[in-house]
């Protein structure tokens, strides 16, 4: 056992400084929320079942030194033969700390595993306003945030790879 805890390596410098990648999540907030509600209250007399349309971004912002800010763009539209039921625009963000993280790696993080973990709080929110608003909540399905940036990356490999004058 005293032979196993002598080969444990750290990442501590000779100088004390520590060199281990960290990265911690400082704080999530709402940074935009609205809610229309434009045909109430005639709205809840309806007996058609309206078409959802969510559309989804992800925007990643450094805001300082060793600290970026993810945020989760979610608009909702639900409409109806008779017009809009509702519509809902959320930006969720959140402020992640990063340390000693080789620079290859930020964008898979800001772009796949931050919004893995702040996606379902922002659902939460999302789902409430709905609620809030007289409808049943929406609850979004789960989105794989890693298949979608392997993708997004492919493509653009793909396209960085077409000789110029293709469309």
């Amino acid at each position: 056992m005293a032979d196993e805890a002598d080969t444990i390596q750290t990442n501590v410098t000779g100088n004390g400084a520590d060199t281990a990648p960290q990265i911690a999540l400082i704080s999530q907030y709402v940074k935009d929320l609205s809610f229309e509600n434009p045909n109430a209250p005639a709205v809840y007399q309806w007996q058609d079942q309206p078409q959802i349309d969510v559309q989804f971004n992800i925007g990643a912002d450094r805001v300082g030194d060793e600290v970026l800010e993810i945020a989760l763009k979610i608009e909702v539209k639900a409409v109806a033969p008779q017009g809009t039921a509702f519509a809902v625009e959320l930006v969720y963000a959140a402020l992640f700390g990063m340390r000693n993280v080789p620079e290859d790696q930020i964008q898979p993080f800001m772009l796949a595993e931050a919004p893995r973990l702040v996606f379902p709080f922002a659902r939460r929110v999302l789902a409430d306003a709905i609620r809030d608003g007289g409808f049943p909540p929406l609850l979004l399905d789960p989105i794989d945030f890693g298949a979608l940036y392997l993708q997004q990356a492919e493509q653009m490999q793909q396209t960085a790879g077409e000789p110029a004058g293709h469309a």
